[in-house]
């Protein structure tokens, strides 16, 4: 059985009661990856002490052996007859097998302190991205203290990797979508992923790609289209991110079947532009920019293609004088039924969608007007106070308001600006995207490495949206 978490496990202890009898189980079955479970923590040549906590005068320590991707519970400041064990989640500190209690043991009579074996944080054979914690019970008490879930280097050498890492605990491979997000969100979630392949070399997680895809296919109108046309466009992005990655041609296919579906809600209301949903009830800016950006990028990797470049084009040619680009060129939300701007929120992931498009219009055309305009808009959302209250990106929804769209917004803005900065010979983002990045890092992030919603802190909870962005940041920065 599995049992939720209760309460933030991040960064102090957790308190639980005692389980019960009936929640007793047979421990997990081992585990065998580089070493086979469990091994004796004498043999680490470099014990790393992770995370603490305390109960009653106890000190419960989480140990790693980064080279095995081993990990061991320790008590120290107890008395014979304390309990020390280790927990094991593979969903992120979400679930984790009641009552097994990996390598339950007991303070020696006399001792004042002892410790576990040492267990696998890891399922390679099954590929569980795991997470320890260590727990213990002071002898004669009902309480419990656990430190906070954290892992091993194993992945995870830097804070891309481990951010890469933190994400794939959120997969679930049995769907091969992500857990704790939604279809879209998913989509850049994958595109995440990809890009950390692509960015910082961890190719372990290579076969989301193929079962996101094999999963999914099907789903919905089939080929990643459905009723959204701004989904359909995020899919049919993350489709073009794997094709770069791996050559497939099948991901390429399906991102210009993607494209052709939403060309089919091009039509002369407001003067042209595709819209959001199938049912036609508003063109907005996301669909738009997403539509420039996708029709543009599968130009730039079909020979002879000149049906794509055209819509791009002719995308960017109405954007342009649609009014969605406001005075302070900040970019609206959309138009009115009157086809002019809605005065909406000026959310970042509308920034940044449209600079990476115009930046991938650009490598089609060649036009440096299409760069120039990019940067124009990039510098506006980059020094925009609203936008970046201290310097730092905050959207409109946040602290509390974000619902499950808005945590994914800014991973999309930082991916676009990303996009553009590496475009500029002179780097010019470079700097405004290594703060976001150091601040996250800094202060929003848990000792598993997943971050909140907050990249100026502090941390809220984790979820597969706000760990791509985090991520999506992370591939962006120096």
């Amino acid at each position: 059985m599995a049992r939720s978490l209760l309460g933030a496990v991040v960064s102090a202890a957790v308190l639980l009661t005692l389980a019960t009898p009936a929640e007793t189980a047979q421990a997990e079955a081992a585990i065998c990856n580089k070493y086979c479970e469990p091994r004796d923590p004498a043999l680490a040549p470099q014990p790393r002490q992770s995370v603490t906590t305390e109960l009653a005068g106890r000190r419960y320590t989480l140990h790693f052996d980064d080279s095995a991707a081993m990990g061991w519970a320790a008590v120290s400041g107890g008395t014979g007859g304390d309990e020390v064990w280790l927990d094991r989640s593979f969903d992120g500190g979400h679930t984790w097998a009641s009552g097994s209690k990996l390598g339950a043991t007991t303070v020696p009579a006399g001792a004042t302190g002892w410790r576990t074996l040492m267990y696998n944080v890891d399922d390679w054979a099954n590929r569980g991205v795991g997470a320890l914690r260590a727990c213990g019970r002071p002898t004669g008490q009902t309480a419990i203290a656990c430190t906070a879930w954290a892992r091993t280097t194993w992945n995870a050498w830097d804070r891309r990797t481990a951010a890469v890492t933190a994400l794939m605990q959120f997969y679930d491979t049995g769907t091969g979508l992500f857990r704790t997000t939604g279809w879209w969100n998913a989509a850049n979630a994958l595109t995440g992923v990809i890009d950390g392949i692509r960015v910082s070399g961890v190719d372990s997680y290579r076969y989301a790609i193929a079962t996101t895809y094999d999963r999914n296919r099907s789903a919905h109108q089939g080929e990643f289209r459905n009723e959204y046309l701004d989904d359909t466009a995020w899919w049919g992005l993350a489709w073009v991110a794997a094709y770069d990655l791996t050559g497939d041609s099948r991901y390429l296919a399906t991102a210009r079947i993607d494209a052709e579906h939403m060309a089919a809600y091009w039509d002369g209301v407001c003067g042209g532009g595709v819209w959001w949903r199938t049912d036609r009830p508003v063109k907005n800016a996301i669909t738009n920019s997403l539509y420039i950006q996708l029709n543009a990028a599968l130009h730039n990797r079909i020979p002879g293609d000149t049906v794509f470049r055209q819509r791009a084009s002719a995308g960017w040619a109405w954007f342009s004088a649609s009014g969605m680009i406001n005075s302070a060129n900040l970019v609206n939300d959309g138009l009115t039924s009157s086809c002019v701007n809605d005065g909406k929120p000026v959310w970042s992931y509308n920034q940044g969608v449209l600079v990476a498009g115009l930046t991938e219009l650009h490598r089609a055309t060649g036009d440096g007007g299409l760069l120039a305009k990019a940067r124009q808009l990039a510098d506006a959302s980059t020094t925009d106070p609203t936008l970046n209250p201290g310097g730092i990106l905050r959207d409109p929804c946040e602290p509390v308001n974000c619902a499950a769209d808005g945590p994914s917004f800014k991973g999309a803005y930082a991916r676009g600006l990303g996009k553009l900065n590496n475009a500029l010979p002179d780097r010019p983002y470079t700097s405004y995207l290594k703060r976001q990045a150091d601040s996250a890092y800094t202060h929003n992030r848990t000792a598993l490495d997943t971050y909140g919603l907050r990249w100026a802190g502090p941390f809220d909870s984790a979820d597969a949206a706000r760990q791509h962005s985090a991520l999506d940041l992370l591939n962006a920065a120096p």
